[in-house]
């Protein structure tokens, strides 16, 4: 095989690929060249305190926050391209965010099919088929009637993460998904997650959730001040950290009452 042939190969089996990726809001450059690339079925977690920028890549990654500089390219598309039509490109992604943004005035049934209708231009037949099928996928069969406000937090975030799976996303993107839930109802959206991964589904996930990153991540992202620090897979980032600033941010998210003394 020719290294043309090769490269090919590699292009073709890149879902995400972002490149000296600069945002800045007026004099705050926010994200400072980030480079990222997520393989088609990997899942590529995004670690860092609060602050460094995980949530704008995330926001970059499908043009919601439009980027200073640089390049954002999904499935092929360069969705940093002026000529590109977004709204076509946005409907291979996903985007599950830390509110669940469901319609409240609308019930879960209809919060699954209302974008299938409205952008995907299905019946209302495939659509509630489409919904159902995802509802299931959630565990929560049986709840399509119920108002957002009967569900409990963790069970609108399933609906959320239902509601853009019925849109067939070839990437899923995550935006800690798990930080607006009380701590019980945690592991159920945990469980899905870890369902879609063990699916093939592309994931990139911005989490605090250390564990959930060690045991499904493929790769690992430690991101600072707008950069990355550090990448590679779980077992070096998390587990044997190469930089310091790395290791000083595990300690204490892993270990919450260590005080760090040479901050």
């Amino acid at each position: 095989m020719s290294g043309e042939d090769l490269n090919t190969d590699t292009a073709a089996d890149l879902a995400v690929e972002v490149t000296g990726l600069h945002k800045s809001f007026g004099p705050v450059e926010v994200l400072r060249g980030i480079d990222l690339e997520v393989n088609r079925g990997e899942v590529v977690c995004v670690i860092g305190p609060s602050g460094s920028g995980k949530s704008t890549l995330l926001r970059c990654v499908n043009v919601l926050e439009e980027p200073t500089s640089g390049t954002v390219v999904v499935d092929g598309v360069e969705l940093t391209d002026p000529d590109v039509d977004i709204d076509a490109a946005r409907t291979k992604i996903g985007m599950v965010f830390q509110s669940f943004n469901l319609f409240a005035h609308l019930n879960v049934l209809n919060n699954l099919t209302i974008a299938q209708r409205k952008v995907l231009k299905r019946t209302q037949a495939q659509a509630e088929a489409t919904g159902l099928a995802n509802l299931e996928r959630v565990g929560l069969a049986g709840r399509e009637r119920a108002m957002p406000s009967e569900l409990s937090g963790g069970q609108q975030q399933r609906v959320a993460i239902a509601r853009a799976l019925s849109m067939d996303p070839d990437v899923m993107l995550f935006d800690e998904p798990t930080s607006a839930l009380d701590p019980e109802l945690v592991g159920d959206v945990l469980t899905v997650m870890r369902r879609l991964a063990d699916e093939g589904m592309t994931m990139l996930v911005v989490t605090h959730e250390m564990q959930f990153a060690r045991e499904v991540a493929d790769k690992v992202l430690f991101m600072d001040a707008g950069v990355v620090v550090e990448q590679g897979p779980p077992e070096q980032v998390i587990g044997d950290p190469r930089e310091e600033r790395t290791r000083t941010f595990l300690r204490r998210v892993l270990n919450p009452t260590h005080v760090d003394q040479t901050d």
